[in-house]
């Protein structure tokens, strides 16, 4: 079934995240699933511990990730993309390299790397 292929999946979790619509973000995951830090801690397990890290991200005014590039390997995704956040510091983005594990048309394991964070220039600036 096309929608739940490995992309369409992963494409489905971009879109919610990017709509900040939580409910249909969690249905990209499966109930029991996990979040790591690449190599890592463990961040968020099951629905429940996702839905309380991602509710005050979801409120940031911001918030949209713009995928820079996407590669599939069977049932493994991985992106790399610019998220624009709203820090305590100001606007700004992050870049990050996301992977995951979807199984059964959802997303059963994902890790995340942060890698360079900047402030908007305006916000920079005295």
């Amino acid at each position: 079934m096309p929608d739940t292929l490995p992309a369409a999946v992963i494409q489905q979790q971009l879109d919610a995240y990017n709509a900040k619509d939580l409910d249909a973000w969690l249905g990209t995951y499966a109930p029991d699933a996990e979040q790591y830090t690449l190599h890592g801690a463990l961040l968020a397990r099951g629905h429940a511990d996702m839905r309380a890290r991602m509710t005050s991200r979801f409120a940031e005014p911001d918030l949209h990730a713009r995928l820079l590039s996407r590669s599939v390997m069977g049932n493994i995704v991985v992106d790399v993309e610019i998220v624009t956040r709203n820090f305590p510091e100001g606007r700004g983005t992050v870049e990050m390299l996301c992977v995951y594990e979807v199984a059964n048309g959802v997303i059963q394991k994902a890790s995340f790397a942060l890698g360079k964070s900047q402030l908007d220039a305006r916000q920079a600036a005295p």
